[in-house]
C-alpha cells in the first residue's frame, strides 16, 4: 500500500503503462489521481484502497488460457488504431462453481 503522494504518483505511473490491458482501469484509478493533485491532503479512504487493491491484484494476477468448450458461445474483443490490431477471443465458462469470462486466445 502506498504511504505518500510521491509512492502513488509512482504506482500510477507504473500502471498505466499496462492500462490498456487493464479492465475499467480509468473507473478504478480515478479516485487515486484525485489524491496526487496540488493542495489535496493524501489520505487512503474507504473508497481508494479497494481501487488501489483492484488495480494492484490486476497487474498482479495474469489471466490463464482457458481450453474452448465448443457447445458454448464465444466473445470477440478486439481493438484497432492506425495500423495496429489486437483481438482477444473470451468464453464464459464455470470455474470453481462461478461463472468466470476468461479468454481462450490472444493476438
Amino acid at each position: 500500500m502506498t504511504q505518500n503522494e510521491k509512492e502513488m504518483i509512482s504506482f500510477l505511473g507504473f500502471a498505466s503503462y499496462y492500462r490498456k490491458h487493464l479492465e475499467d482501469f480509468s473507473i478504478h484509478a480515478r479516485s487515486l489521481y484525485r489524491i496526487c493533485a496540488q493542495q489535496t491532503v493524501f489520505e487512503m479512504t474507504q473508497e481508494r484502497i479497494p481501487a488501489y487493491e483492484k488495480i494492484r491484484y490486476a497487474l498482479t494476477n495474469a489471466p490463464s488460457l482457458l481450453m474452448p468448450d465448443w457447445k458454448i458461445s464465444f466473445k470477440l474483443y478486439i481493438d484497432a488504431w492506425g495500423e495496429d490490431l489486437g483481438a482477444a477471443l473470451h468464453q464464459v465458462q464455470i470455474v470453481n462453481d462461478k461463472p468466470y469470462e476468461g479468454p481462450i486466445f490472444f493476438i
